[in-house]
Order: structure tokens, then sequence, then C-alpha cells
């Protein structure tokens, strides 16, 4: 037996620490030893989780790795995702956000008897664990989890499950609760009543025909880029702003100096609203976020062109991304085969490529870099801290 044999050398992707003679072992860290027994002890990597819920629930994976550990975590499931392709790049460190900075999260809740359970799903489970604490969500959204268990106790029928999703606006708290009928007088008055008492910028209802407010003192809104965008109920942000920030910076720092910029999966302007100089194209197929996209830039006078178009079944073509210095893209998790495959053929010099999912990311990356694109670098950001889950911005650049 080698001597390396019970060290966890590294952790695989799904979390569980890997031997160095291939056993795959659940929360470890690298650097932990394996004992004949089967249990784990702890290295100078491992670290005592925070929460009480974990392992259990669902909402973090990786509480017992350190912030060394997590980051290089991070880095292997770049490396390896692009070595799977045959690539190679210069692969930068993390960039981290810290706990407590998630600001849009599901819950799920579900009657228990006359108590109301609200929090994350077991590992691996359709379980529900009733969390008491979170060191991932920010203060003020987790502040709303013993209340809502309140006002939820008298509106959830029977053995019902619905979910319930925050986000923080620039108004406050914004609270959509779907899969819930909320009829009648005392319903309208608990949830009224509730929203005033907790501050909340808006609640809305989805009673399967699409979000419906019940509660918004004013229009809510997000600012991306200094431009106050309309925000519809439950539609995407950004994890964490640390996570947003790492991101923007990186879209810019590819971008330069760009005058003509094409946006696509642009979703409310994150980054068509990075470019305050420059002309942006911005495609978007969801409806409410590129007419929010389109309102706020014409309020605020951004010479933005918005484009509701689904780049999938219609991309835009490689003679149009053409006539742009930079494309930027930052597409679903199964990445944008379709639109790749045009922007492969364009002329454009520089592509900023945003992407939560290294694999979608690494297969889209060998077909641009086959069609003459150079992958410059990569900036993985860590914004759903404890979790496996990479995102990233990558430059490539257009070569002869």
């Amino acid at each position: 037996m080698s001597v390396n044999d019970d060290l966890v050398l590294r952790v695989a992707a799904r979390g569980d620490g890997v031997t160095g003679d291939g056993r795959h072992v659940a929360f470890a860290a690298p650097g932990d030893r394996l004992a004949q027994d089967g249990s784990v002890i702890p290295g100078q990597h491992h670290q005592v989780p925070p929460c009480r819920h974990f392992p259990e629930c669902g909402g973090c994976q990786l509480q017992h790795l350190d912030d060394a550990s997590w980051s290089q975590f991070i880095v292997d499931r770049v490396v390896g995702a692009l070595a799977a392709q045959g690539l190679e790049t210069h692969v930068r460190a993390p960039l981290l956000s810290p706990p407590r900075t998630r600001r849009r999260a599901t819950l799920h809740a579900e009657r228990r008897g006359r108590q109301v359970r609200l929090g994350f799903t077991r590992q691996g489970s359709h379980e529900l664990i009733d969390i008491e604490e979170c060191h991932v969500l920010a203060p003020e959204l987790f502040a709303l989890v013993s209340p809502l268990r309140g006002v939820l106790a008298a509106l959830i029928p029977g053995n019902r499950r619905i979910n319930v999703h925050l986000a923080r606006t620039d108004q406050g708290p914004d609270v959509l609760i779907d899969g819930l009928d909320a009829e009648g007088l005392a319903a309208a008055e608990a949830l009224s009543a509730f929203s005033h008492r907790h501050h909340l910028a808006r609640l809305s209802i989805d009673e399967g025909f699409g979000p419906g407010a019940r509660y918004e003192p004013e229009p809510v809104t997000v600012t991306l880029g200094g431009v106050p965008v309309p925000f519809p109920p439950g539609n995407f942000l950004q994890a964490t702003p640390e996570g947003e920030d790492a991101l923007v910076a990186a879209v810019r720092e590819i971008a330069g100096d760009a005058r003509t910029v094409a946006d696509l999966f642009a979703g409310l302007g994150t980054f068509t609203f990075a470019f305050p100089q420059a002309k942006v194209y911005a495609a978007e197929a969801a409806r409410d976020p590129i007419l929010a996209l389109k309102a706020a830039a014409g309020a605020a006078g951004r010479p933005v062109f918005a484009d509701h178009r689904d780049l999938f079944r219609r991309p835009v073509t490689a003679g149009d991304l053409s006539r742009f210095e930079v494309v930027v893209l930052d597409p679903p998790r199964a990445g944008a085969r379709e639109q790749v495959a045009q922007i492969a053929t364009c002329t454009a010099p520089l592509i900023a490529y945003v992407s939560c999912n290294p694999s979608s990311f690494a297969r889209d990356a060998e077909i641009l870099g086959k069609a003459g694109y150079a992958l410059d670098w990569v900036q993985p950001v860590g914004q759903f801290r404890w979790s496996t889950h990479v995102e990233l911005a990558a430059k490539f650049s257009r070569q002869g």
C-alpha cells in the first residue's frame, strides 16, 4: 500500500473526497485521512461545519471545506471540464462570496399538523428540512422564515407543498409564493398585514396563472450598472452582490473600451447596463425581463436595442454578430450550442462567456477554439457558498 492510499487528495464534482487509491469518502476534505474503520481523520483543510443542519440540508454540500480547499475544488471543476475537451488555459483564483450574502433563494413549505415546515430539501431527497438557522441567506431574508411559517399556517391547505421565492430588491425583500390558493377577505388581510409588518417591497401569489402582486407600495426595482430596472416577481438575479460584481468586472475587463456590444441571454441587463458609453444590443427570450430591460434603458437614456428573441430557435447570425466589437453571452446551464455555432463563424474580435456550468462551457469553448478563437483565461466565481455549483467568466479572442 502506498503511503498516500488513505490520504484524501481532492474533492470530486459531487462533493466526495477522493483518496490516493481512488476511494470516494463523503464529507472529507483534502488532507484528511481515512482510518481503517472507515472514519475520517480531519486534516488542516477540514473545518467544523457552522450550521446545525449540515449535511442533511440540501442548501450546502461543502461546509466541511475551508476556503482554500473550496477554491481548489472550484479550480479543479473548471480545469477538469476543459481537459475533457482537450483544452487548457490560465484559470485565475476563484472569487468567493462571503457567508450570509445570498440575496435570492427558493424555499419549500408544507403543513405538518398545525405546524408549517419551511426550508430546503434534504440531500438527494424530497424530504423537507425545517431550517432554524442559515449561513448562506442574507440576514434580512432569513429573518422572514419564522414569520412566514406563522402566516402560512393559516393558508396552506392539507398536505400540499408550496414554494416560497425570496429576493432582495432596492425597496426591500420581495416574496413570491406559488402553489397557494389565497382567496377571500381573511387571506387578503393576513397577507397585507404580514407584508406591512415586515416591510416587504412586494408580496405576490401565483395560483397557477402567473404571479399577481397582493402588496406593492411602490414599483419594485433592482439596480444594475447604476440603472434601476423593474423586477418581475421571481425573476433571475445573480445569487450575491459580490458574485455579480465579480462577473461584471470580468466582462468589463474583456470588453475594454468597446463601443458596440452584443449581450445575448441578457435577462434584466446585468451586463447590458455595465457599458454606459457603448451601444448595446440585448437579446432575451423571456418576455418579462426583456420588457423590464427595455423600459429601464429608455428611462435612463441608454443606447440599448432590446430584442425579444429565442436564441435557441433563432440565434443571432454570424453576419450580424460581426458588427460588434465584443459579444457577451450568459446562457442557461445547458449552454448555447446553436448560438455558439453562429458566434464561431463571426469576426467579432472578443467574446465574454459567462457560465454556470463548466461542462457545457467547455463543450462550447471547444467549438469556438476550432473556429479560431483562443481561450485566454477563465475567472471562476464561487457565489453559491459551500455548494458544488461553479460559475465563471472567460475571455476568448479571435486569432489571425
